[in-house]
């Protein structure tokens, strides 16, 4: 875990975050590129395997984003929900609001997934994720039309403001 400056809205229990996890949509990865950031939104399935997070993404073969996952595997993520601005105070003032929201941010190793087996449980927990739903079909063509990756978690900080 990393250390964080608010430990009063810092989230340390697994299953809590977990939880924080299974309600976001959307998760965003951060790939180095030259000296630039290029953040891409993706849709995502996970699983914890005891030891870490692994999180499962797809998408087109080709592209940035490959070029940029065989160029550097190191990567930083976040992903957020249940974001809500209200009033603290009713003075009228911008300093009288403030956001209700839950974050999960952090950094580990991307790479493709190439065998078969593994690219279908990523894309079955994909669209567990997406859908709630577990059983699905994927033929050969369409497995092998799409590009599917993991981010294999190292470090995650998780952060509640109720």
């Amino acid at each position: 875990m990393n250390t964080m400056r608010r430990t009063d809205r810092e989230v340390i229990d697994k299953q809590a975050i977990i939880e924080i996890i299974e309600s976001c949509q959307c998760c965003r990865i951060g790939f180095q590129d030259d000296g630039e950031v290029y953040i891409v939104p993706l849709n995502f399935g996970y699983e914890d395997n005891g030891q870490r997070l692994i999180f499962y993404f797809h998408g087109a073969k080709e592209g940035r984003k490959i070029d940029l996952i065989a160029k550097s595997p190191y990567v930083g993520f976040e992903m957020d929900t249940t974001h809500e601005i209200y009033a603290i105070g009713n003075n009228g003032t911008a300093c009288s609001y403030t956001a209700r929201f839950q974050s999960v941010i952090g950094t580990g190793k991307v790479s493709m997934v190439c065998d078969g087996n593994e690219k279908k449980h990523g894309l079955l927990l994909l669209m567990k994720h997406s859908t709630q739903k577990s059983e699905w079909s994927f033929d050969d063509k369409m497995l092998n039309s799409v590009a599917v990756f993991k981010l294999e978690v190292e470090k995650l900080s998780c952060k509640v403001h109720d």
